[in-house]
């Protein structure tokens, strides 16, 4: 039984990467297979316009600014996964995990943890009818409650196949570092963390600090923004497995060199840029719940004094560990960081 339950899984598995490096083949945006100019789109079936068919539209003309940014975003993004990455395994189902589905809508979502994914989760709960039709009023459990919304991990080879072809994919990101800074201290630092401080906190103290007081190896609680840093770049850490999703890497998470994203979102342009997507998806009226932008400035400085005080020696570790990152999604090394 497990012998063949194995059997099933790989084949699975190798029909799904198959499948993948066929539409690495595939044109960048509207497939002639899911346009009917005449009725709108088919997989809908009514005549609304589908995301990508708006999206197709907008790239016939002349562009606003904003479509010319997502469309450098674009074809930064192709030219960087062409120069650095040569050989690539194929994605097994898991991988898709991280990737949302939104059937009525025609739209893929890969969230990144730290990067506005409880409300974009939030958001596309109130466009299916999960909840409230203010994203706002949803809770944030709620929004992160296990199956609320399908991935594309629970879908066949061929199903996933339909959808990659002719739904919207898009992904929002951040500047690496700050995202990272970002996830320790929301799970690592704050009092609420208590599950992350028990899970991988003692874990972290346990290996990492010499001489560990009782209350430390028991809580967790106190892990120091250097001994975090440690533990990413521990060997010991990718051999127990692959990092927690709030701080793996997002290309890691989301795979856009083997996955074509037709949106690469940014958290510095948060607001612009889900309006943007909104509005192909034709919800302009749809306010997404943006954060002040005053914390994304006190982010950049809490994110700088935090590695303020690490050795240029472990700030070019973790540059490299982080490095695809900001290749991809064109972010440049930060100030504070002493690389030479």
């Amino acid at each position: 039984m497990g012998r063949r339950w194995c059997g099933r899984r790989a084949l699975v598995a190798a029909c799904l990467g198959a499948a993948l490096l066929l539409l690495l083949n595939a044109p960048l945006l509207m497939p002639p297979a899911f346009e009917n100019r005449a009725t709108g789109s088919s997989w809908l079936g009514s005549k609304r316009r589908s995301p990508l068919q708006m999206l197709y539209d907008l790239d016939q003309g002349p562009r606003s600014a904003l479509a010319e940014v997502h469309q450098q975003r674009r074809d930064l993004l192709h030219r960087t996964c062409s120069r650095h990455t040569r050989q690539q395994r194929l994605l097994r189902p898991e991988d898709l995990r991280h990737v949302l589905v939104d059937d009525a809508h025609g739209l893929l979502y890969c969230y990144v943890p730290k990067v506005a994914c409880t409300n974009w989760k939030r958001v596309l709960l109130a466009l299916s009818g999960r909840g409230p039709e203010d994203p706002r009023a949803i809770p944030a459990h709620e929004a992160h409650a296990p199956g609320r919304l399908p991935s594309l991990a629970d879908f066949s080879p061929a199903e996933v196949n339909r959808r990659l072809r002719a739904y919207l994919a898009f992904l929002f990101v951040r500047e690496p570092f700050e995202r990272l800074a970002s996830a320790y201290r929301n799970k690592l630092q704050r009092p609420w963390g208590t599950t992350f401080q028990r899970r991988f906190g003692t874990g972290i103290v346990r290996r990492l600090r010499p001489r560990p007081g009782p209350d430390a190896l028991v809580r967790g609680h106190d892990v120091r923004f250097a001994e975090f840093l440690a533990y990413l770049l521990d060997p010991r850490t990718r051999r127990d497995g692959p990092f927690n999703e709030h701080w793996e890497r997002a290309h890691a998470l989301c795979h856009p060199c083997r996955l074509r994203y037709n949106v690469v979102g940014k958290f510095e342009t948060l607001a612009e840029d889900a309006d943007f997507v909104l509005s192909l998806v034709g919800e302009p009226g749809l306010r997404f719940p943006e954060p002040p932008s005053s914390d994304r400035a006190a982010a950049r400085d809490r994110a700088a004094r935090l590695f303020r005080d690490i050795s240029p020696f472990y700030q070019q570790r973790l540059f490299g560990l982080y490095r695809m990152d900001f290749l991809l999604f064109n972010y440049s090394a930060p100030s504070y960081l002493r690389l030479r």
